[in-house]
């Protein structure tokens, strides 16, 4: 199952994005090695809600905007969970999104 495996490869990064920063989908992809797979790493994250283990809040799209925040349950739970860790969110977007972002290209080996 190469699907599944890209879920679990996909994780295993989320796993490792530092409390109080966030990544981008096309990040981990790219990272990954699979560059225009930006939207399987979407579904890979839809796909973790209920495992508390993989901070799927931490992954938005490649501009700041919180595009998987109606996969979490409640009106606003993506944002409250990124803003418990001080990063602040207007209409949906990450403020100062360049001083927040991880890329896990820079910083895993």
């Amino acid at each position: 199952m190469p699907e599944t495996n890209f879920f679990e490869r996909c994780y295993s990064v989320a796993k490792q994005i530092p409390y109080g920063r966030v990544t981008s989908y096309g990040a981990i992809a790219k990272y990954l090695g699979a560059a225009r797979s930006a939207r399987m790493v979407g579904w890979a994250m839809n796909a973790s809600h209920g495992n508390d283990e993989i901070p799927a809040h931490r992954v938005v799209n490649r501009k700041g905007l919180l595009t998987g925040k109606h996969h979490f349950q409640g009106t606003n739970l993506m944002q409250q969970l990124l803003e418990s860790e001080g990063i602040v969110v207007v209409d949906s977007q990450i403020q100062n999104f360049s001083d927040v972002f991880w890329d896990p290209s820079h910083e895993l080996l």
